[in-house]
């Protein structure tokens, strides 16, 4: 069978291309073969009578490349018969039809694998091919493809494309960046950081801007890259004509490949992916709201859940497919996985940075407040049982902190989804519950052995990442109760926290909030946390890191409005880190911001001065910059 197969296929097809090489019919995990493609079984299943015509095919979601190496990147596209996404599944064998419980009828695999080839060139015109290659996608993998260009050089920009073999139809050019060696001694590195993209609740712009600016190296995604909702709970994408397909909560894999694709129609989010190598992280809403190692907010593996819900997906399978989902829609390594779903990986950005990207969601995480039990989680939360990461997990990230200050690389930058820092919060909602127990202010006896690792290993120079909270905080990084620290002068911190606002995702305050309201909360908080240099809650947006052997630089964007696509935002807050100081230099965001609330600063407005620990104010977009 597999040789009458391949006869049909064009002889330069026959000779180079590769099932294997696609990335995505590999499992994301090895110890979960089941979310894996059984390969010959494809192979048997293929109809060699059936076969796309080229004119047929479309590269659906342009391109994307992520998890830079120093001579190898991940590459991605999706060539396809159609927009729609796959109804396979990941046990189909053979030519058994599947059952679509939403529309009542059955549907059957496609048998028809596509052949797509991939080029890698060191010139915007691909004429100096680097690396080439021909692989097979079919319905079993969505009709994506994951491939790695290899033997490239490090801390270079390539170009790629790919397109149909045999053919003149093509996909976008792409633009990729190799990492440095790990010890190369670059001078300076540009990382912009996002997190929490809401589909129906406006238009991606952020991401959009960067790629226009062209200002940074590399993009970091700390997730809720897509949310798993339906759109009449969350969001208004009526009115905007954004909304997230299918239309109600997502549970099995094709809701989850759906999900994605809508999300990828965006244009500012495609354009980052095709100028930009990402790496990214998932938080909590690629699979559900508040995950943890053994459920969700609103699933747990208990009877009356999963009969309440009526989708018949148990949470074990409800992760499987959302994991299964992301690793065929992302540019991402099957990572080393010696255990269960691992996404928590590293990178060494030359001598100058090691970037640890953690998972504190999914992977082993112990259980979170789920609503109805937050004043148990919150008489556990200082625990020492308790792990947002797993033990696993958790010695694997103290010894990469130690091996890095071991090697001299200048910053450890630890891209960790929910914000480090405390946040207490009573001033906003009362005295019974003060803080966020679904952050690692939950999870305290771990955070308390991350300080203790480093203050007591005499690590230094550590910058800390943080999305989820849909605002921006800057803090010091400080070990409250234990170690004295200033906050006039930041003596006694360990390092910095940069934890940046949504995309799109609303203000936890209120989606409408008004910005003397939220100016006004953002003073209570402020003024209730030592450590807490500077907040903002109105702004939709993100920040750019720029790093060099002195010092780090931040510099924080928000976007006026994201209910209509523009190019437009406003230089918010600018901060710098010393190397070898361990905290914000003061005067902290040189004593001026344009929005929420500085610790001894001032805000300054079109010359409207004001007190951030006073009164009402209004913005005036003066200062706005059209990218």
């Amino acid at each position: 069978m597999k040789l009458q197969f391949l006869s049909l296929l064009p002889l330069a097809s026959i000779a180079s291309a590769s099932w294997s090489k696609n990335l995505n019919y590999r499992s994301p995990s090895e110890h979960h073969p089941g979310l894996g493609v059984s390969i010959h079984r494809v192979v048997k299943r293929n109809d060699p009578q059936s076969s796309y015509k080229t004119s047929t095919l479309n590269f659906t979601h342009g391109v994307a490349s992520g998890d830079p190496y120093p001579n190898s990147v991940i590459l991605w596209t999706r060539v396809a018969p159609q927009s729609d996404n796959s109804q396979s599944n990941l046990t189909v064998t053979g030519y058994a039809p599947l059952f679509d419980h939403d529309n009542e009828k059955y549907v059957h695999v496609s048998k028809s694998p596509v052949c797509v080839e991939y080029k890698v060139a060191a010139d915007k015109n691909l004429t100096s091919t680097i690396d080439s290659g021909q692989v097979y996608t079919s319905s079993d993998v969505d009709f994506t493809v994951k491939v790695e260009a290899k033997n490239l050089k490090p801390f270079t920009t390539y170009y790629y494309q790919f397109n149909v073999c045999n053919s003149n139809n093509k996909s976008p050019i792409g633009r990729t960046k190799t990492t440095p060696n790990a010890d190369d001694d670059i001078t300076e590195v540009g990382i912009a950081v996002y997190s929490c993209a809401n589909y129906p609740f406006g238009f991606f712009n952020a991401y959009g801007n960067v790629a226009r600016k062209d200002s940074v190296d590399y993009i970091v995604h700390l997730g809720d890259y897509i949310y798993e909702y339906k759109n009449g709970d969350y969001g208004w994408g009526n009115s905007l004509g954004r909304i997230p397909l299918p239309d109600r909560e997502i549970f099995t894999l094709y809701d989850y490949r759906k999900r994605l694709a809508t999300y990828r129609t965006d244009l500012d989010l495609l354009e980052s992916h095709q100028k930009f190598p990402w790496i990214s992280v998932w938080d909590d809403h690629e699979v559900a709201d508040n995950t943890y190692r053994d459920g969700m907010a609103e699933l747990n593996n208990t009877e009356d859940s999963f009969i309440k819900d009526g989708v018949g997906v148990a949470v074990d399978q409800r992760k499987m497919n959302a994991v299964r989902a992301y690793f065929e829609w992302m540019p991402i390594r099957q990572v080393d996985m010696d255990d269960n779903l691992r996404i928590w990986r590293s990178f060494s950005i030359g001598k100058l940075v090691d970037l640890t990207m953690l998972d504190t969601r999914q992977y082993d995480r112990s259980i979170t407040d789920l609503y109805w039990n937050t004043d148990y989680v919150h008489e556990i939360s200082n625990d020492a049982g308790r792990s947002l990461m797993g033990s696993r997990q958790e010695n694997w990230f103290y010894r990469s902190l130690s091996e890095s200050a071991k090697r001299g690389a200048t910053w450890r930058v630890i891209g960790s989804q929910i914000v480090f820092s405390r946040v207490n919060q009573s001033a906003a909602y009362g005295d019974a519950n003060p803080v966020n127990y679904d952050a690692w202010d939950g999870y305290q006896a771990n955070r308390n052995r991350t300080l203790d690792h480093l203050y007591s290993n005499n690590i230094n120079n550590n910058i800390f990442l943080s999305g989820d909270s849909h605002a921006s905080w800057v803090s010091d990084l400080v070990w409250l109760g234990e170690k004295e620290y200033d906050k006039s002068t930041g003596e006694g911190s360990i390092g910095v926290e940069f934890a940046g606002s949504a995309v799109t995702s609303p203000c936890p305050y209120g989606a409408n909030i008004s910005l003397t309201t939220a100016n006004n909360y953002s003073t209570w908080l402020q003024n209730a946390n030592d450590e807490l240099q500077w907040q903002d809650l109105y702004y939709r947006g993100y920040f750019e890191l720029h790093f060099t052997h002195d010092k780090v630089d931040a510099n924080f964007f928000g976007l006026p409005t994201v209910v209509q696509r523009n190019g437009w935002e406003i230089p918010i807050a600018n901060f710098t880190v010393l190397a070898g100081a361990n905290k914000l230099q003061r005067p902290v965001a040189g004593g001026v911001v344009e929005s929420g609330s500085l610790k001894s600063g001032k805000v300054v407005q079109n010359n409207i001065t004001l007190d951030t620990n006073n009164g009402t104010w209004f913005l005036s977009h003066a200062d706005l910059e059209v990218l």
